[in-house]
């Protein structure tokens, strides 16, 4: 056996990132590598990730979790969308639904068909043709793969969920798969003289933990990434200016919602997740127009339900570590980098680090290349995401507040910017290669906060105007046919 050989991976940190982390390593290198986690009951987590996205269903199915046991196990709820509200303008409101949108054709995406159809003066809502919006704003769940009688998707969900009990029921998981789990605090960490490699971690205890690979996993402090290894942080405060969350639970009141709300205030946004045993809310501001004690008042004022604990405050700094990987540590969840909550991609960003990791898994010693491709996806990746979330920023219509005004004067990516135009003049939106959003995101968020096409693609003039309002009626009514069957989202709970 090779003397590089890696055989012994150190996560630093538990919570959700570590236990996702240790859970999935230990899945697929099963007893190929040994697994330790280090963490403390002492410290806490941040926690706030509750709301999820679809590759989610995909990620447990991985992991050979049973779907009742996990909504159970984390009082989880139904996901199907985020209603924005406030944020074209105040009173205005549109939902990122997941799944499709109207009938596909070759070629040509529906939403060209719906602004023609806006242009020949028809009267509809985008989100008529969205089957996961329909059944969203009608509290109704269940699993429907296909519209009834079609081939058109129905139903595309994720989850809300509690943070701590998902990290509690993978740490079971993963304990069950041989993961050792050591408490403990660092207090040292020792380099190798020769290559910066991490090399020793000395506990509180006067532990030492040695390994070949180092998982961070400690948060935002990034004890190794950051503290012993100074990776350095790229900062994006100028393209998203909330610094700052607070986050409290309330008491769970009916019905519940099976969509995240996202409600725009005056210098930043609140979140509103219902699970089954309480509603996860917060605040996310810019202390530059928003002091803690205002952003108190506007969160209390505006929550259902009793307050079960004090609010948290949790300050950030939006950006990315210079490298995920460094040296032997690589960095995984809030160590790597933060973007605000806005659509619930925290945990995703986990699960997909940790999926990288295993695919460029070292194997006769750490080499360079696979270090340098997998920083080279990983900051693609994350670009990408910070970009539709800036477009939700840029794209409000507000003159109520400064925050809002200096948001639409900012500049942006150019990578965001010829998005935005092609779009604007053309209607066209493509997906890039490795861009988690799809079109149909895209879409929704342009045409939700105003950002309607000039033009559209020339296969829309195939229909007439008879044509298209026969189309748009025959999809209302089977969309509403479909949902009508479906249970409330509390009967399909009550199920489980």
């Amino acid at each position: 056996m090779s003397k590089d050989k890696v055989t012994n991976v150190v996560i630093v940190g538990g919570g959700t990132a570590g236990w996702i982390s240790a859970a999935l390593l230990a899945k697929i290198l099963g007893k190929a590598v040994k697994i330790t986690l280090i963490e403390s009951e002492k410290i806490g987590i941040v926690g706030v990730g509750e709301a999820t996205i679809p590759p989610m269903i995909n990620f447990n199915n991985a992991l050979g979790i049973n779907e009742n046991d996990f909504l159970k196990a984390t009082k989880a709820t139904i996901k199907l969308g985020i209603q924005f509200e406030n944020w074209k303008e105040l009173g205005s409101s549109y939902m990122h639904a997941f799944g499709g949108v109207g009938k596909n054709f070759p070629f040509c995406d529906f939403h060209h068909f719906w602004v023609k159809s806006q242009q020949l003066g028809i009267a509809s809502d985008f989100w008529d043709f969205s089957v996961n919006y329909q059944a969203a704003t009608q509290n109704k769940f269940g699993k429907m793969p296909n519209l009834e009688g079609t081939n058109i998707p129905g139903i595309t969900y994720a989850y809300h969920f509690d943070a701590g009990l998902y990290a509690k029921f993978l740490r079971e998981y993963s304990e069950a798969k041989g993961v050792e789990r050591i408490e403990g605090i660092i207090e040292d960490v020792e380099l190798d003289n020769k290559t910066g490699n991490v090399k020793t971690l000395t506990l509180d205890n006067q532990q030492k933990v040695v390994g070949d690979v180092f998982i961070d996993c400690s948060g935002m402090r990034g004890i190794l990434i950051e503290k012993a290894l100074n990776t350095g942080y790229e900062d994006w405060s100028h393209w998203l200016p909330c610094d700052r969350a607070m986050a409290m639970p309330t008491t769970s009141t009916t019905p519940i919602k099976p969509f995240t709300r996202s409600i725009a205030h005056e210098a930043g946004w609140q979140w509103q997740i219902p699970l089954q045993h309480r509603t996860g809310n917060g605040i996310v501001y810019s202390s530059r127009y928003l002091d803690d004690e205002s952003a108190k008042k506007i969160l209390l004022a505006n929550v259902d339900g009793e307050p079960l604990a004090e609010p948290k405050v949790i300050p950030f700094q939006t950006g990315r570590r210079r490298k995920q990987w460094n040296k032997n540590v690589v960095a995984i969840g809030l160590s790597s980098g933060f973007l605000e909550p806005l659509e619930s991609t925290s945990i995703h960003l986990i699960q997909t680090a940790v999926i990288r990791l295993i695919k460029h898994f070292p194997h006769q010693g750490i080499k360079e290349e696979e270090i340098n491709e997998f920083n080279r996806q990983s900051k693609i990746e994350i670009e990408k995401i910070r970009d539709f979330i800036i477009l939700h920023y840029k794209l409000n219509q507000r003159g109520d507040s400064p925050f809002w005004r200096e948001c639409q004067r900012m500049d942006i990516p150019e990578s965001l910017a010829t998005k935005m135009a092609l779009f604007k003049s053309s209607g066209k939106v493509f997906r890039d290669y490795d861009d988690l959003f799809t079109e149909i995101a895209w879409q929704q968020v342009m045409i939700g906060q105003g950002l309607v096409p000039n033009d559209t693609h020339p296969l829309s003039d195939q229909l007439t105007k008879d044509q298209l309002e026969e189309l748009f009626d025959n999809l209302k009514v089977l969309i509403q046919r479909s949902v009508d069957k479906l249970p409330t989202h509390e009967a399909f709970l009550n199920k489980i």
